[in-house]
């Protein structure tokens, strides 16, 4: 990095205000996968001042007084009173230098031809923020749309909605939608559906049918027998109702849950059962994922699947983590029209529907 493209440091002057240097500081801390309390920290002073009249907040600056507000701490502090007088944290200047980069060395000519996201989470149930910072994030970044996509019942580990909270939440895109006037990008409805131990959904019928995108994920039994586990995935595929296969193998191979193999299965088999179908093969853009491994990404390449890239964001800033499974898709070789996230969205939509 040149001189002229080092950020800025500390100090130097600032014009975006309180609010916008706590979510930037939020961002960068999710981007780097840091703890979450660490970020609802500066997530809820956010909150806080964001209904104070500017004046109001300056006036507790200027007392000292920011701390006796509820869920404002000294560091959340800190960052307010720099940026209400005018001045780059000290606190955002550092993320900026450490976490602001790019993520990434290639992805980013495929990065700029996605038009959005098919697969993330918000604190519906296993997320960390609102379903509205979640769509103000993705408009942040030129998402065209992004696909909320929390967990079904089965998993109750991750606070999956029952049929009763998933209408509940399409009601909630609903006023996302009216709110953000349709100014170039719409929240879209979704889920990630448990596949079941005999490839079954795990949820109804009619509330799939409700929804614009489907992903289906193995998120139990990973270490079933591989035949038993072919059987599940293939079924789950040709499920008319699935359009995504999430996170195919169910690995990690890094971060703070530590590592897990892959499941076993007849990848010919399954990736087969996406090309004949149309359903697309998630290319899951977590670096503790990269999901699936090469040689099965590959496989499902030279089978002639459709592929969709997604970010399994469970914040806001990790919606950013797009550009990792960018680089592996053009490391592979993926002709970016398989790719269904760079479809406009009305084609997206009719795929999925059709």
């Amino acid at each position: 990095m040149s001189q002229q493209e080092q950020p800025p440091a500390a100090g130097s002057p600032y014009d975006a205000g309180p609010v916008a240097a706590l979510r930037r500081v939020a961002f960068l801390l999710e981007r780097a996968r840091e703890d979450t309390y660490k970020v609802k920290a500066f997530r809820g002073a956010a909150a806080v001042i964001l209904p104070m009249p500017a004046e109001e907040v300056a006036r507790a600056v200027a007392a000292g007084t920011l701390t006796d507000l509820p869920g404002v701490g000294a560091s959340s502090a800190a960052v307010i009173a720099d940026a209400v007088k005018g001045v780059l944290p000290e606190r955002l200047a550092t993320l900026e230098r450490e976490h602001g980069g790019p993520l990434t060395a290639g992805g980013h000519d495929l990065r700029a031809r996605l038009r959005g996201d098919l697969h993330s989470h918000s604190d519906w149930s296993d997320g960390g923020s609102p379903i509205e910072e979640m769509a103000f994030t993705a408009i942040e970044l030129g998402h065209e749309y992004l696909v909320l996509t929390d967990h079904s019942p089965r998993l109750k580990v991750a606070h999956g909605l029952s049929a009763e909270r998933l209408a509940r939440q399409l009601d909630v895109i609903d006023a996302v939608n009216d709110h953000l006037g349709g100014a170039g990008f719409r929240l879209l409805k979704g889920i990630e559906v448990d596949i079941l131990d005999d490839g079954g959904l795990d949820q109804s019928d009619e509330m799939l049918a409700r929804l614009d995108v489907r992903v289906a994920s193995v998120h139990s039994k990973l270490r079933m027998d591989s035949a038993a586990m072919t059987r599940r995935m293939v079924a789950a595929v040709r499920n008319p109702r699935t359009n995504v296969l999430g996170h195919c193998t169910g690995r990690l191979v890094t971060g703070n849950r530590g590592t897990r193999p892959p499941s076993e299965f007849h990848a010919e088999a399954v990736f087969g059962a996406c090309a004949e179908e149309g359903v697309a093969v998630e290319i899951n853009a977590r670096p503790e994922r990269r999901d699936p491994p090469t040689r099965l990404l590959e496989l499902a390449r030279d089978l002639g699947c459709l592929f969709s890239i997604d970010s399994d964001a469970h914040a806001p800033g990790q919606l950013d983590f797009l550009v990792h499974g960018c680089e592996r898709a053009e490391d592979a070789g993926i002709d970016p029209e398989r790719i269904v996230n760079t479809w406009p969205r009305e084609h997206l939509l009719e795929w999925a529907n059709g």
